[in-house]
C-alpha cells in the first residue's frame, strides 16, 4: 500500500468541558445510535478542522492490524510509545493519505510557534509533519499515532447530521487522542458524560441486543 503523507490541515484546542461556539475544532463526535453508517458506529472522532466550508476530523477507535513499520519505519520507536503501535483507519476519505498525532514530551512548546511542522490540537497533542523523521522535529515528542484515511463533511453536512441526532458534540481529554484502549473509546467517553447521556454508555452494539 502507498500512503501520502497529508499535513495541510488547520486546526485548533478548545479544553474539554468548554461550550462549542462557531466553530467544532477540538470537539470530539461521538456516533449516536442512531447514525446508521457502517463506517462511523460506536466511533470517536476528533475535529481538526470546521467552517463554513465543511469539517475534517479523525476517527481515533479503528486500529487496522498494519504496524507502523511497515509504511513508515523511521516512525516505527515513535508508535511503539503509544500502544499499540499501529496504523488506525481515520475515515473513508482519502485511505491513502496518512497523517500522524503526536505528543510533544515536557513543556517544550511553551517558546514554541506552531507553524508547517506542528499544529496544535490539545494540551500538548497536535499534527505533525510525517516527512520531517523525529529526530529533525523542533522538539522532542513522546509517541505518535498514525492515521489512515480521514473522516470529511461539505458546507454544513456535518451540522445537519448533528440536528438529526446522528452524532453527540463533547469535549475532548488530550490522552482520547492516543488511547489505549480504543476498543472502550465510545463506551468510556459516553461514561463521563452527564446524564442521560451517560446512560448510552450500555447501549447495546445491536439495537436487537437487549
Amino acid at each position: 500500500m502507498t500512503l501520502e503523507v497529508g499535513h495541510d490541515l488547520a486546526v485548533s484546542s478548545p479544553g474539554a468541558g468548554e461550550e462549542f461556539d462557531g466553530s467544532l475544532k477540538g470537539a470530539l463526535l461521538v456516533a449516536s445510535p442512531k447514525l446508521g453508517d457502517p463506517n462511523f458506529d460506536r466511533s470517536v472522532v476528533i475535529l481538526l478542522d470546521h467552517g463554513e466550508e465543511g469539517a475534517l476530523g479523525l476517527v481515533l477507535n479503528r486500529p487496522t492490524a498494519v504496524p507502523v513499520d511497515e509504511i513508515l519505519e523511521p516512525w516505527q520507536a515513535q508508535a511503539t510509545m503509544a500502544p499499540p503501535g499501529v496504523v488506525f483507519s481515520g475515515g473513508p476519505v482519502s485511505r491513502d493519505a496518512v497523517i500522524g498525532v503526536a505528543r510533544a514530551r515536557g513543556s517544550v512548546l511553551g517558546s514554541y510557534e506552531p507553524g508547517a511542522i506542528w499544529r496544535p490540537v490539545l494540551g500538548h497533542m497536535g499534527t505533525v509533519d510525517l516527512s520531517v523523521p523525529p529526530g529533525d522535529q523542533p522538539f522532542a515528542l513522546a509517541g505518535v499515532r498514525l492515521f489512515s484515511g480521514y473522516a470529511g463533511w461539505d458546507g454544513a453536512q456535518l451540522e445537519a447530521e448533528i440536528a438529526q441526532g446522528a452524532w453527540f458534540v463533547v469535549g475532548a481529554l488530550a490522552d482520547d487522542l492516543l488511547c489505549t484502549r480504543p476498543d472502550d473509546l465510545w463506551h468510556d467517553v459516553l461514561r463521563r458524560q452527564p446524564v442521560p447521556l451517560s446512560m448510552l454508555a450500555s447501549y447495546p452494539p445491536h439495537s436487537s441486543v437487549n
